[in-house]
């Protein structure tokens, strides 16, 4: 995970580089010593001042590591296929569980069937863009990277048809898995649709994007049915456990609880635990105490990492007011998830660079073209909204 501080240490280790660069044979510097002794020297002296910093970065870890055994209440959500793995830290004590009810993953399991058909066939389709009501908000450049297969090419017959014949499994029980009446209809149609598009596309060995469209539109409602299923389950089994661990450690505590959610990052954004759990908490701190933080991949560890990563956040809060007391710019930034330097680098960026040619955004270009719009004045700079 690249931080401030990791930034801030490449960007020495740069300068470092750079000044090395020189050649050890260039002139003397008029004081009679060799370019090799001068070299030698300017070596020591960059390596004295990045101890400096290797220095902050021993005693902050040492910090951080004794932080970590002292937070509390913690609740850490790892989410996952069941519906998140929730583990609450307080006073040295740790209990995981999956609060959220079977049909959440039963429900979710059809629902993904669409994709999942899509994920064997998507390298065999056309990479030109196809006529489809969404056809304006497909990317040319990213359907030629997912269409990077021939269409004339079969090797996607195969494991369709092993898929298919593990939808056959799950269609045939059904009515044996004890989920309600409404939410079988709503399987049996996702499923039924699933293999009939299967079968037709590997018998005539050819598909196109239009059936797969007919097909992926033909099971929206019993996906949308689904949906519902797994979020009444998953709403009931969040708020359930919520109220049970607030019970145990007592309104006093509850009222510092820090939650940490961990996810994907195409899944960090309006989250669905933290939806919930936001609600649940401390409405005076939920700003600050509730932290989506996304990950790449499911973690081994997710309570280490959100510790860890919590105790870097709780303090910077305090070290922020401390290190940067005349500049709440800089102590907001130094609290938040902007890094130190954006405002510097902002501010270099805005001004004109001789000799550096222009980017023009093409005509009626919206806000996306360029991806860094400068912040306002330091008045606005209130350290909740970065416009990044």
């Amino acid at each position: 995970m690249t931080t401030r501080r990791s930034f801030l240490g490449r960007t020495t280790a740069a300068g470092v580089m750079a000044g090395l660069a020189a050649s050890p044979a260039a002139a003397e510097d008029g004081s009679g010593a060799p370019a090799d002794a001068l070299a030698g020297r300017r070596r020591g002296a960059r390596d004295a001042i990045v101890a400096v910093n290797s220095g902050m970065r021993s005693h902050y870890a040492a910090l951080k590591a004794d932080l970590i055994a002292q937070l509390s209440p913690v609740l850490v959500v790892q989410n996952d296929a069941k519906g998140g793995r929730f583990t609450l830290v307080h006073n040295g004590t740790q209990e995981s569980l999956h609060p959220v009810g079977e049909v959440f993953e039963l429900a979710k399991s059809v629902s993904h069937v669409p994709l999942g058909v899509f994920s064997i066939i998507a390298p065999h389709v056309s990479d030109r863009i196809p006529n489809v009501p969404g056809a304006d908000r497909i990317d040319s450049h990213d359907l030629a990277m997912v269409a990077f297969k021939d269409t004339a090419n079969t090797d996607w017959i195969t494991p369709l048809r092993q898929y298919a014949d593990t939808l056959a499994a799950a269609r045939r029980e059904l009515d044996q898995a004890g989920i309600p009446p409404e939410m079988v209809v709503s399987c049996e149609r996702v499923l039924d649709g699933a293999l009939s598009f299967i079968e037709v596309s590997t018998v005539a060995r050819s598909f196109d994007i239009r059936s797969f469209e007919d097909f992926s539109h033909s099971v929206y409602a019993g996906i949308r049915t689904n949906m519902r299923y797994a979020a009444e389950a998953q709403i009931a089994g969040v708020q359930d456990v919520l109220r049970k661990w607030r019970a145990r450690i007592g309104e006093e505590a509850w009222r510092d609880l820090y939650t940490v959610v961990l996810s994907q990052w195409a899944t960090s954004e309006l989250n669905q635990n933290s939806i919930i759990i936001r609600p649940c908490m401390n409405p005076a701190k939920v700003s600050t105490h509730l932290i989506d933080l996304p990950a790449a991949e499911p973690l081994s560890d997710p309570v280490s990492v959100a510790l860890d990563n919590l105790a870097r956040i709780v303090q910077d809060n305090i070290a922020a007011e401390l290190v940067f007391p005349s500049d709440r710019a800089a102590a907001d930034a130094l609290k938040g998830p902007q890094d130190l330097l954006a405002d510097e680098i902002l501010d270099q960026l805005s001004a004109a660079t001789p000799g550096a040619a222009a980017h023009s955004a093409p005509v009626g270009a919206g806000r996306g073209v360029c991806p860094v719009t400068r912040r306002g004045s330091a008045s606005q700079q209130d350290g909740t909204a970065h416009d990044l």
